[in-house]
């Protein structure tokens, strides 16, 4: 009779030094485990998105195209027709970054088409990548702004991809867009554009270079009446202090007039 207490207390001490994990485990304990464990896994594994989900948030939907014909800026399908580019060539120089900061306030875009040699500071590198960070489309202008049919090949080459680098190198994406100098564009030339995958870019009108229209009233009153102004006008200008005064002006008058003032970024390239 004596063996009977020995054993339960034997009984006990073997209980009492079983872990937790060798307890039964009852359904519903098992149910609460398991949604404490997907809680852990969510908080620290966030859920990734998959390529197609990503690749679709990143990009805007491009239903615009350039006719290389006319230079005209054309919906692919269905989009609205009635639409106007501002194109700004020439940057960035004296007045580049007022210009962007007076289409931001706008809430308008534009392509700011860059020159290489104007890059070598930088004060120009820091105003390059702010519009950049401001979401403007920057575009290849060439290096020096030389006659593209004066040029060897391998200078022209040369001319193009330079700028090419020197844009990756501060805003961190190649340029979309080329525009040669004076719009003179060669055979060779349009093969590194497509070597290079950007588009041609030249224009319809433009009217900032010339003397006569060299003050802020003379050049919003032409651009705003010419006869080019028409359903997808590619509209020219300048980092020019006549153009930047008068840039507000051109913009509402186009939107007055019931155009679109389009973002390049819905341009296919």
């Amino acid at each position: 009779m004596n063996y009977i207490p020995a054993i339960l207390a034997v009984s006990f001490l073997v209980l009492s030094g079983c872990s937790e994990k060798d307890q039964p485990v009852t359904p519903s304990q098992e149910k609460e485990e398991a949604l404490l464990e997907q809680e852990e896994k969510q908080t620290e594994e966030p859920k990734q998105e998959e390529p197609e989900e990503q690749e679709a948030v990143s990009q805007l939907k491009q239903d615009y195209e350039v006719n290389t014909t006319n230079w005209r800026i054309e919906p692919v399908a269905g989009e609205n027709a009635k639409v106007a580019l501002l194109t700004i060539d020439d940057a960035p120089d004296e007045h580049t970054l007022e210009m962007a900061e007076i289409l931001t306030e706008l809430e308008v875009s534009a392509i700011f088409f860059v020159n290489g040699h104007l890059l070598e500071s930088d004060e120009k590198k820091n105003i390059l990548k702010q519009i950049a960070d401001m979401g403007f489309e920057i575009g290849n202008h060439t290096y020096s702004h030389a006659s593209l049919p004066s040029l060897t090949e391998q200078e022209q080459k040369e001319e193009i991809r330079r700028v090419n680098t020197m844009v990756e190198e501060v805003t961190g994406s190649k340029p979309r867009f080329f525009r040669a100098p004076f719009g003179e564009n060669t055979e060779f030339s349009k093969e590194i554009a497509e070597e290079e995958n950007m588009q041609l870019m030249n224009w319809t009108f433009g009217y900032d270079w010339e003397k006569a229209y060299q003050s802020k009233e003379a050049l919003a009153n032409v651009t705003l009446n010419s006869e080019y102004l028409y359903d997808g006008a590619n509209i020219l200008m300048h980092d020019r202090a006549w153009t930047k005064e008068a840039l507000r002006d051109i913009v509402e008058g186009l939107q007055e007039k019931g155009y679109e003032v389009l973002d390049p970024k819905r341009i296919k390239s």
